[in-house]
């Protein structure tokens, strides 16, 4: 994934945006279309506001509410102290790691991004709470090439096409219903992950 923001340099002629070469793309232009949403989110100093609109400061008030919406954090803001002007300590110390994932979810978001890249963002929100954010980001998604990287099946699992890894070579690919069809490594986990999520809710009720 670090290749396409070319935070990597890809070998020349091996990644392709729209048929051209991405080291044809400038870099400036290139990152101004991407989203980007890593595993270790990087909160700033500042307010609740100012990390969702950073790069963005011409956003305007509704776009900020808007944007946490999407990512299922407005609910969260709305019980802080100063609501979307609360200050969040350094890196994000005062924010649980859920939060943290939402608030760089609405950062990405509120770019409007041609190309939209979670990577495992979702990995410190529950089910329920990422099935919300998934709802949300399906309108958000529709038209832009979204790449979601993820452990979890329900994450992945209305993607048009899903690459499943084993130890960096690829195993699999096709949609959901096709990988479950074919009864190998991505319909084992699938299997798995609904039996661990089960036996969690027994274990909750």
């Amino acid at each position: 994934m670090q290749l396409i923001p070319r935070l990597y340099n890809a070998p020349p002629n091996s990644v392709f945006i729209d048929g051209v070469p991405i080291e044809r793309v400038p870099v400036e232009t290139l990152r101004r279309s991407i989203g980007f949403i890593p595993q270790d989110t990087f909160l700033f100093g500042e307010t609740v506001r100012e990390n969702i609109a950073f790069g963005m400061e011409s956003a305007t008030d509704a776009e900020v509410r808007r944007a946490a919406e999407v990512s299922n954090i407005a609910e969260d803001i709305s019980g802080f102290p100063h609501q979307f002007e609360t200050m969040v300590g350094e890196r994000g110390i005062t924010l649980s790691g859920g939060q943290k994932q939402r608030t760089a979810i609405s950062r990405a978001v509120i770019r409007d991004p041609k190309i939209l890249i979670l990577d495992d963002a979702l990995s410190s929100v529950d089910t329920y709470t990422e099935e919300q954010i998934l709802n949300e980001l399906k309108t958000v998604m529709r038209g832009r090439t979204s790449i979601l990287i993820s452990h979890r099946v329900s994450t992945v699992k209305e993607a048009d096409e899903i690459i499943v890894l084993d130890h960096g070579e690829i195993v699999e690919r096709g949609s959901h219903d096709e990988l479950l069809e074919q009864g190998g490594y991505y319909a084992e986990l699938h299997k798995r992950q609904l039996l661990e999520e089960e036996l969690a809710a027994d274990f909750t009720d």
